[in-house]
């Protein structure tokens, strides 16, 4: 999705993700597998990707992705520190995730006119982060929460921006839209496993179709 109107590329990049509803986590380590699935998933319409760290020479995919996959909205996730979000940003990346609350990532951000999705459990630490200048919340891990979680803290945060990631599904991801997310972070039920060590690209296009359609179907057809 390209960035369009006014506004900062923080501002532009949230309103993006929440528009498409749907980050994919990928976590593949077969590099020579890696393209081929992301094109798939982005056959389904899944063209927020979030490179996590824990992919072989996570940095230099990215860059390459940037180079050569422009249609994409790029992030990169599992980040921990300043330097590797800095290395992320430099490499094109335009979001960073992180499984942690880090002050020192938002601003590092903050500083690339980037948002960083801090990773957040309680109502305290959610919080926090938007006291910190977090646009974006990711609910994790949301495994353990359900979507009534989600539910329950949209009741006092109406506002909130929040992304719950692990447990999310191409089936109940629509559960999670309902219950008031505004996106939903989906990894292996969507880059299966077995699917990819078979060259099975069509079943993770078919995943793709379904989080999407499930995800629209929850935002009223939008």
């Amino acid at each position: 999705m390209a960035l369009s109107g006014t506004g900062s590329a923080a501002a532009q990049t949230t309103a993006a993700i929440r528009a498409l509803g749907v980050v994919a986590v990928v976590r593949i380590t077969d590099r020579t597998r890696l393209r081929a699935a992301i094109d798939a998933i982005g056959e389904g319409g899944v063209s927020a990707i979030e490179i996590t760290m824990t992919v072989p020479n996570a940095i230099d995919v990215i860059r390459d992705l940037a180079q050569t996959l422009p249609s994409a909205l790029l992030g990169a996730g599992t980040v921990l520190d300043v330097a590797t979000a800095r290395a992320a940003f430099d490499a094109g990346a335009r979001f960073v995730v992180s499984p942690i609350l880090s002050d020192a990532l938002l601003e590092e951000a903050t500083r690339h006119d980037a948002p960083m999705i801090p990773g957040c459990f309680s109502p305290t630490e959610i919080a926090k982060a938007v006291a910190a200048g977090a646009s974006l919340v990711k609910v994790f891990p949301a495994t353990s929460l359900g979507p009534g979680y989600i539910k329950d803290l949209r009741g006092p945060f109406p506002a909130l921006n929040l992304i719950p990631t692990g447990g999310v599904t191409p089936d109940n991801a629509g559960d999670w839209i309902r219950a008031g997310a505004a996106a939903v972070g989906v990894g292996t039920a969507l880059l299966d496993a077995a699917a990819i060590a078979g060259g099975r690209y069509d079943v993770l296009r078919a995943n793709a179709e379904r989080l999407v359609g499930n995800v629209r179907a929850a935002r009223g057809g939008r």
